[in-house]
């Protein structure tokens, strides 16, 4: 039980598990501790605390934040966070209320289209889940609209399909401080996706650092060994946590598993022992806490 994941999505985001079911498949898979990080909701941390609660895994409450830099769909994830936190979880309700209308109005456009696909089929369909484009998709494929999930994107709910309607985000810098704000640790997720070159991804990550990033995802499912190399050496040169994760959904990232990635991954739970040291003296050493005030 060495090992360990620190990003995991269930059903009540993208992913395809229950939380139970994650915890379970975790513990089968003989993993120390695995971070929550469903795409902007906290709503399974509670009851995945509880049903870990005396099992021999930990969880570590956490979130995935869609934020905006220049453009770009950046992703930072919050780990260790005050989920109960009055802040958070107010920024998430606003956020979900506008996923709702962002949701109505991807399915009207598809019933502009001739494509019958109704906003309460799909709460039906995805009961509990924070329904996401990949709902869409998969729906999409699974009524025959569609050849595949992929297509599904291409040709209607990707970010050039004919019914993309855009999501409300948040500033980077603000995603940052809204994690800071419910104690937690703000990490970049999967740095090499957004397919900066090397120049501009080094001025990226000084910028979010600037701005008070914690960590960055220095282990992930899709890195080669010279991109790790490179995260790694940023990581330093901005003296940011690592962290690493699978990005595990669960069937809807098919030959991705949870914990080894593609195969190869291997995140040590030594890191989740760094960023708690790291989270305490931020939040709780009163006197480093003074310093940076």
């Amino acid at each position: 039980m060495n090992a360990i994941d620190l990003h995991v999505h269930s059903v009540h985001s993208d992913g395809t598990y229950t939380v139970n079911e994650l915890i379970d498949y975790a513990i089968d898979k003989k993993l120390h501790a695995i971070a929550l990080t469903d795409h902007d909701t906290i709503s399974g941390i509670q009851p995945a605390i509880s049903y870990a609660y005396d099992k021999p895994i930990e969880i570590v409450p956490g979130v995935e934040l869609s934020s905006d830099y220049m453009g770009k769909d950046i992703h930072i994830l919050g780990l260790l966070i005050d989920y109960n936190h009055p802040v958070l979880t107010h920024f998430l309700e606003e956020f979900q209320n506008n996923r709702v209308i962002r949701n109505q109005k991807m399915c009207e456009k598809l019933q502009d289209l001739n494509v019958p696909v109704f906003y309460e089929q799909l709460i039906q369909r995805f009961p509990n889940s924070v329904l996401t484009r990949g709902h869409f998709a998969k729906y999409l494929y699974e009524q025959g609209f569609s050849k595949s999930m992929k297509e599904a994107f291409e040709q209607y709910v990707g970010d050039y399909g004919k019914c993309f309607v855009p999501k409300m985000r948040i500033k980077t810098d603000e995603a940052i401080n809204l994690i800071h704000q419910a104690n937690g640790l703000a990490i970049l997720a999967h740095p090499t996706l957004y397919h900066f070159n090397n120049n501009l991804l080094n001025t990226f990550i000084e910028e979010l650092s600037l701005s008070g990033l914690d960590g960055i995802e220095g282990i992930y499912c899709t890195y080669t060994p010279s991109e790790e190399r490179l995260i790694r050496s940023l990581a330093q040169k901005h003296n940011l946590l690592i962290t690493g994760g699978s990005d595990f959904h669960g069937s809807n990232k098919k030959g991705l598993d949870l914990g080894t990635g593609y195969g190869s991954l291997y995140i040590p739970k030594e890191l989740l022992s760094q960023l708690k040291d790291a989270q305490k003296k931020i939040y709780f050493d009163s006197d480093y806490a003074s310093t940076i005030k």
